[in-house]
């Protein structure tokens, strides 16, 4: 029987990535589960699994740097929202990949693939392993615009990638930021103040320490009777205040 650990900071998703496994792969086993790359690592050593899925970005010791670090010693596929670079490489097929949510139809390639790995001697597909990921490295390495392209979020027991220009703003609580789009809200733990170095300033503004609004969406600007500055947004009740410090974004409004 096949063995597999997953690693991937969002404990959703790897409930989810276990779920999908045992419905499209029910031999597998999976024994044992990481919140980053240094615990992943641990485990390949300690459990020596057959395959290890690891989230390509994560805080501290990334996907990248683990798998790099487990070498030969695990089949290496990576967890991944979408990326260029990454899923180019990965369908050369020497290292394979799930996007993030799991989706059943890609998730059975995958399958498909790993199990024809597995079948053939480790010997045979080391050496294209380590090539592969020495290439990934460089290309994930390259500059590149750095901005987000996309939100990971949850919406109830859901992970939903949102393209950042659906959303329409981010405010944050004090553990939580909301994320409101036209069609739904959902949550994310990451605060505005590291979202606002991740996404492209010409496109989101703070406005607030605790907002961020997408100036695609602003119908504009106006007073209340306390003389708070309010951000009026498209197509929606929400009314976001402006902080005095932000005031200099609407001057040509």
């Amino acid at each position: 029987m096949p063995t597999a650990i997953i690693a991937d900071d969002e404990r959703l998703m790897r409930d989810q990535l276990r779920l999908r496994l045992n419905q499209a792969w029910p031999e597998l086993e999976i024994v044992g589960e990481a919140k980053n790359g240094d615990e992943a690592i641990e485990l390949v050593s300690q459990l020596k699994p057959d395959l290890t899925f690891l989230d390509i970005r994560m805080p501290g010791k990334t996907g990248m740097e683990a798998a790099r670090a487990i070498g030969t010693g695990s089949n290496i596929v990576f967890v991944t929202a979408y990326d260029q670079y990454a899923v180019e490489a990965f369908e050369r097929g020497a290292v394979d990949y799930v996007l993030k949510p799991p989706e059943a139809e890609r998730l059975q390639v995958t399958i498909d693939r790993l199990k024809s790995r597995l079948a053939k001697p480790k010997e045979a597909v080391n050496d294209s392993v380590t090539a592969m990921l020495s290439q990934l490295a460089e290309k994930m390495a390259a500059p590149k615009p750095s901005y987000l392209q996309w939100i990971q979020a949850s919406i109830g027991q859901d992970l939903r990638m949102i393209p950042v220009e659906d959303i329409l703003f981010f405010r944050s609580d004090e553990k939580y930021t909301c994320v409101q789009t036209e069609r739904f809200e959902a949550l994310i733990r990451k605060p505005v103040r590291d979202l606002a170095e991740e996404l492209d300033p010409a496109l989101f503004w703070q406005i607030h320490r605790a907002t961020l609004v997408n100036v695609n969406a602003i119908e504009g600007v106006t007073r209340d009777i306390r003389g708070r500055h309010l951000v009026l947004i498209k197509g929606k009740p929400d009314k976001l205040e402006v902080s005095r410090s932000f005031l200099h974004l609407f001057k040509q409004m």
